[in-house]
């Protein structure tokens, strides 16, 4: 497979890019990105591409591709509604539209979260996008489309966030993540369930379109 990751310096991305990288029915591997992340394989590249607003410039690029693994995300903190809405919902559609044109039998998966909001009438503006986002790309015609919706993530193989509360929050609260995970095991993913949950769902398919924690531990297992 040949397959597109976005969002790969954050905690998520990277951890879906280092599964991608050691599977071996990937073949491929292209991250798009406005800085470089530092991929050096013989099976992978980068497009660093500063207008995540329109890929017309790059289309011919994104031909031939089995797969989207969208991880490109943002905190709603501190952003209005315009700002949140264009990062989360126009750079998404941009690249959704693209890829849907030149590549109509892909698999497109994109990371939302727990508690978006599908019925986009909620108080909780972050959860309204979400919950646009992933409808719309629900509605795109890709082959296959799966919205993941972890929760808490422990982050596995040295992966960092680039969020500092989030991180701090791993520093010195991990204890209480994994004692989560331990009343409730299937609440709680690390970044390597997610990335082989996103390459067995590409390859075997899924029943269901929104994909919950206890549904990424038992993609990632099949």
């Amino acid at each position: 497979m040949k397959v597109i990751i976005t969002g790969a310096t954050g905690m998520v991305g990277k951890g879906v890019l280092l599964e991608c990288l050691d599977h071996t029915s990937i073949e491929e591997v292209t991250v798009i990105g406005r800085n470089l992340v530092g991929v050096a394989t013989q099976s992978s590249k980068e497009l660093v591409y500063p207008n995540f607003s329109d890929f017309s410039r790059i289309s011919g690029e994104l031909k031939g591709y089995d797969a989207c693994y969208y991880c490109l995300g943002i905190s709603a903190a501190g952003l209005d509604e315009y700002a949140y809405h264009k990062i989360t919902y126009d750079y998404t559609m941009a690249l959704a539209g693209v890829l849907v044109k030149h590549n109509p039998d892909t698999t497109f998966i994109y990371v939302s979260g727990q508690g978006t909001d599908s019925s986009e009438k909620g108080r909780m503006m972050w959860a309204r996008v979400k919950g646009k986002t992933e409808n719309d790309l629900l509605k795109m015609g890709f082959r296959q489309a799966f919205m993941f919706r972890p929760g808490a993530i422990i982050p596995l193989r040295g992966i960092k966030s680039r969020t500092k509360a989030y991180q701090f929050m791993y520093d010195y609260f991990m204890w209480l993540v994994k004692g989560i995970k331990l009343i409730s095991p299937n609440s709680v993913v690390d970044t390597t369930q997610i990335g082989l949950a996103m390459i067995n769902a590409t390859i075997r398919g899924y029943s269901e379109s929104i994909v919950t924690p206890k549904d990424m531990i038992v993609l990632a297992q099949s």
